[in-house]
C-alpha cells in the first residue's frame, strides 16, 4: 500500500479545470470450514486508479489499473477528451466539487492492531463447525469469515489530499436441519449481517464463541414448531431484521439519482418525489433516521466520499418527517435541493453513486420488556431471509428465520417461516414503539447492489427493536 503514498499530481499533467485522481487498493482473505472440513483459503489483492475531469461544463473519467506515470498520464488524457465531448451535453452545466481541494485522513478503529493468521482463525471456524454438528437432523453446516483491509487516497487538481484506511471483520455461521421432509435454515446474524470495521473484537460483542451450538439447537426448535399463524397483528422486529427493512424501505428510496429516474431500468425507481421533502410524514413520531458515516466501527463509516465531500451525521427522517435525500454533489446539484456526502464507488474501475452509507434508526425509550408486555396478539420476528420489494420501492414482503409468539404480553411458542407484508408509504406510519440503546445493535451488508455497470458496495445499519401494530403476517402454510 505505499505505492498508492508515492503517486502524485505533479507527476501528471492537464489543462482542464479540475481533475482528480482516486487510488484504491484493496486485499482480502476468506477462510471457512463447513462440515468439519476445511475449505481452501481465498486471497484477493486489487489495486487501480479512476481519474475524473471537470472542464467547460462537461464531466469525464477513466480507470486504469496501470499506476506508472505513464499509466495514469494516459487514462488521464481520456477522461479529459470525454469532458470536452460531453460539455455541450451536460445535465448540471459547468460545475466544480464542494470542496476542490479536501485535505484529511481517516482510520478503521484497530486498523493497526495485529491481525489473526490462518491458523488462528481456522482453529475459531472449526470449533463452531464441531459444536454445531451436534444431530443427524442437521445436514449442512459452516463457519466462515472474511477479513479485509484497504487504503483509499483521493488526490486534486487544486491541493486535495485525503488518506482513508479501512480494516473490516465479516464473521458467519449458519446451519441447514432437515427432518419429515421439512428444511429450516437458522444463521448467526443473516445474510453477512455480522460486517463490522475494526479488528477481531467483533467475535466477543456477537458472542461468535459457541455460537454453533446455539444455532443449530435453534434450527433442530424450528424443525417441530408450528408454522406462523396468519391475519393481521402487532409486529415485534429484532434489529437483525429492522437493517433490512430500513435498507430496502428507506434506504433505497431516499436515494436522490434514483428519485430522478437513473435506477429505472436495474432496481426500479422510487415512490417518493421531490416535493416531499420538508413536509412528507413517512412514518410515526417516533420514527428519526440519520444518515451517519461517523459512527466508529460501522461498516460504512469515513471521513470524505469519494467525491472529497467531507461526512457528517445529517437527518434524513425526523420525527416521521421526511427532510432530506441521499443525494451526493452532483444529484444535489441536479435536483436543486441539499443532500448528503454520499458519493461513493464500490472500486477504482466504477465513478461514485448515490449510495447508502450508514442509515441508522435513532434508539427510542422502550425496554425490550415493555414492548412484549405491551402486545396482546402478535409475533416477534428475527433474522432476515427472504426478501421482495416492487419497482418503486414501495410494496414489500419479507420473511424472517425465526419467530415467536406473544400473546398477553408474554413470549410463547416459536413460531417457523414468519412472514409479513405492508407498503413503505404507510408501514412506518404504525411504528408504536422503538427499543431503548441496550436493544440497538450495530449491522450491516457488504453486498448493496446498484447502477449499471453494477457495484456492489459496504452499507451499515444500526436499528433498535421495534413494534409494528396492525400487520399483515403470514406462515409458510399461508394460500
Amino acid at each position: 500500500m505505499n505505492q498508492l503514498r508515492s503517486i502524485g499530481c505533479a507527476d501528471l499533467a492537464c489543462d482542464a479545470e479540475f481533475w482528480s485522481l482516486r487510488l484504491v487498493e484493496e486485499s482480502a482473505a476468506s477462510f471457512a470450514v463447513r462440515k468439519n472440513v476445511a475449505q481452501p483459503p481465498s486471497f484477493l489483492v486489487d489495486r487501480g486508479a479512476m481519474l475524473t475531469v471537470y472542464d467547460r461544463g462537461g464531466h469525464g473519467y477513466a480507470a486504469t489499473c496501470d499506476l506508472s506515470p505513464g499509466g495514469l498520464q494516459a487514462a488521464l488524457d481520456r477522461a479529459c477528451r470525454w469532458a470536452r465531448a460531453s460539455a455541450q451535453r451536460s445535465l448540471v452545466g459547468k460545475r466544480l466539487p464542494v470542496d476542490p481541494a479536501p485535505r484529511g485522513e481517516y482510520e478503521s478503529p484497530g486498523v493497526a492492531a495485529p491481525a489473526w493468521g490462518q491458523r488462528e482463525w481456522y482453529d475459531l471456524l472449526a470449533a463452531e463447525s464441531a459444536g454445531a454438528g451436534l444431530d443427524p437432523r442437521i445436514v449442512d453446516w459452516e463457519a466462515t469469515v472474511e477479513t479485509r483491509t484497504a487504503e483509499h487516497r483521493y488526490l486534486t487538481s487544486a491541493g486535495g489530499d485525503v488518506l482513508q484506511r479501512y480494516r473490516f471483520v465479516m464473521p458467519n455461521l449458519g446451519v441447514t436441519a432437515h427432518a419429515d421432509g421439512d428444511t429450516q435454515v437458522r444463521t448467526l446474524n443473516g445474510y453477512r449481517g455480522l460486517a463490522h470495521q475494526g479488528d477481531e473484537s467483533i467475535l466477543e460483542r456477537f458472542a461468535y464463541v459457541g455460537s454453533g451450538r446455539r444455532i443449530a439447537e435453534e434450527a433442530l426448535q424450528l424443525l417441530g414448531a408450528p408454522n406462523c399463524p396468519t391475519g393481521r397483528m402487532d409486529v415485534l422486529l429484532m434489529p437483525d431484521q429492522m437493517i433490512l427493512q430500513i435498507h430496502e424501505s428507506i434506504g433505497h428510496p431516499l436515494e436522490l439519482d434514483r428519485i430522478l429516474g437513473d435506477e429505472r431500468n436495474f432496481a426500479g425507481t422510487s415512490f417518493v418525489t421531490l416535493d416531499m421533502f420538508g413536509s412528507y410524514r413517512y412514518g410515526s413520531e417516533l420514527l428519526n433516521v440519520s444518515f451517519d458515516p461517523t459512527l466508529a466501527g460501522e461498516l460504512a463509516s469515513y471521513a470524505f466520499d469519494d467525491d472529497g465531500t467531507r461526512a457528517e451525521k445529517v437527518y434524513l427522517i425526523r420525527n416521521g418527517v421526511l427532510e432530506r435525500p441521499l443525494g451526493g454533489a452532483v444529484s444535489q446539484a441536479r435536483a436543486g435541493i441539499a443532500g448528503v456526502a454520499n458519493s461513493r464507488a464500490d472500486n477504482w474501475n466504477r465513478p461514485p453513486i448515490d449510495r447508502m452509507a450508514n442509515i441508522n434508526l435513532e434508539p427510542g425509550d422502550s425496554s425490550l420488556a415493555e414492548m412484549i408486555a405491551g402486545i396482546e396478539r402478535g409475533v416477534l420476528m428475527a433474522t432476515n431471509n427472504s426478501w421482495s420489494i416492487d419497482d418503486s420501492r414501495n410494496k414489500f414482503q419479507f420473511g424472517c428465520e425465526w419467530g415467536q409468539l406473544i400473546e398477553d404480553g408474554q413470549l410463547t411458542s416459536v413460531v417457523k417461516n414468519p412472514n409479513y407484508r405492508g407498503i413503505s408509504a404507510s408501514f412506518w406510519r404504525s411504528l408504536a414503539r422503538v427499543g431503548e440503546p441496550s436493544t440497538v445493535q450495530v449491522l450491516g451488508t457488504p453486498y448493496c447492489g446498484k447502477g449499471e455497470p453494477a457495484q456492489v458496495i459496504r452499507v451499515g445499519h444500526a436499528a433498535p427493536a421495534c413494534v409494528f401494530t396492525d400487520v399483515d403476517v403470514f406462515g409458510g402454510d399461508a394460500p
